[in-house]
């Protein structure tokens, strides 16, 4: 038997993302056939993505290590270590890490949203420009390329 598609730490794509975050892509849509994406997030206390939903993929969030606060529409919920959400699309949803430090899995079906951090994001095995910063224009931009409808900002 062949495995389809096989990437070492080291051959995954590691991108600067909000707040100093981390974003790693495991598995993008090419590597899957478009099927899903796969990402894992490195983050800080505080860490919070704009409230938003996704058009285009439903997404599941496992929080590896850590805690978070999650909001789902106008639900409020806490998120503890191991902990697994299921966010079908057109949800608006947010989170925001409270523990010094989260590790966070993320599945998209079908495949694609790694497109959105790609584009607004920075490649860390590239130079650091001298003042970069993701910036809402460009997060802005991004989410629109890729079906992302930004709702509100971080809770």
């Amino acid at each position: 038997m062949t495995i389809p598609y096989l990437a070492q730490p080291e051959d995954q794509q590691k991108l600067e993302w909000l707040d100093g975050s981390t974003f790693s892509i495991l598995l993008d849509s090419a590597a899957t056939g478009g099927q899903l994406t796969v990402g894992r997030f490195a983050a800080s206390r505080g860490e919070a993505p704009p409230f938003h939903m996704h058009t285009r993929e439903d997404e599941i969030f496992m929080l590896i290590k850590g805690s978070a606060l999650l909001w789902v529409g106008e639900e409020e919920k806490e998120l503890s270590e191991g902990g697994i959400v299921f966010l079908p699309r057109n949800i608006p949803h947010g989170y925001r890490i409270t523990s010094e430090t989260a590790d966070l899995l993320m599945i998209a079906t079908p495949g694609g949203i790694e497109g959105m951090f790609r584009q607004a994001g920075r490649d860390l095995a590239t130079p650091r420009p001298p003042g970069f910063t993701l910036s809402q224009d460009a997060l802005a931009a991004a989410a629109d390329a890729y079906g992302q409808i930004l709702v509100g900002p971080p809770r």
